[in-house]
């Protein structure tokens, strides 16, 4: 069964860097996948992976996927409901809490509790920029990444209110989850596109999540 990759378009979300990123890999790794960026809830009922990149502030990327109708609902239905593998990049992580205090406060997914809260700032640069290192607390999940530096872009973070969601931290004036996770869903604080080779490698064991994924969808 060949793998259908589809990076989400909304109008928020480097996405050409993630489509290079993915297309390295499959190109690099001999993989039989196809993958297209598209805006098109019909897209995602064909898709055996889904990339939601974000970029910008929290309540403009949201409203970027309710202004797209049916979108909320196909997204639901593959992600909570086939439970197919599901990879959320920075503000697109940030979008699974239940929601976000930048600038108001705003309703997000809420597929993973928790609330979207500005890093402090005291004695910091912000937005918290450039590369930082990890540290892996849940071993419990099938992708394991390096503890080692990645690239950060961002001023908020996920406070997350279950340990169990929190696969990864790192400091920037406090710990806060680096990724979160929760059974078929991975969301990266930092750009794994961005991110060398470390970040390539996370993006390799995304696509590996297909195989060991495929028994429950077809349950």
């Amino acid at each position: 069964m060949k793998k259908n990759i589809t990076i989400l378009d909304y109008g928020s979300g480097n996405i050409l860097s993630a489509m290079q990123s993915f297309s390295r890999i499959i190109k690099s790794n001999e993989l039989d996948a196809d993958i297209c960026i598209s805006g098109n809830p019909e897209s995602i009922k064909h898709s055996t992976h889904l990339v939601l990149p974000g970029q910008g502030a929290f309540e403009t990327c949201i409203n970027g996927l309710k202004s797209i109708p049916g979108m909320l609902e196909e997204l639901s239905n593959y992600t909570l409901e086939q439970k197919k593998p599901f990879f959320g990049i920075c503000v697109g992580m940030q979008l699974l809490a239940n929601n976000s205090e930048e600038n108001g406060n705003h309703a997000g997914l809420g597929w993973i509790e928790g609330t979207i809260r500005k890093l402090p700032s005291k004695n910091l640069k912000m937005p918290h920029m450039g590369w930082n290192s990890i540290k892996v607390l849940n071993n419990n999940f099938k992708i394991t990444p390096k503890e080692t530096d990645y690239y950060f872009v961002h001023s908020y973070y996920f406070d997350c209110k279950h340990q169990e969601n929190i696969l990864a931290e790192t400091n920037y004036g406090i710990n806060f989850p680096s990724i979160v996770c929760k059974e078929n869903i991975y969301g990266f604080q930092f750009h794994p596109e961005k991110s060398s080779d470390q970040g390539l490698d996370i993006i390799k064991s995304f696509l590996k999540l297909w195989k060991l994924l495929l028994k429950k969808i077809l349950v």
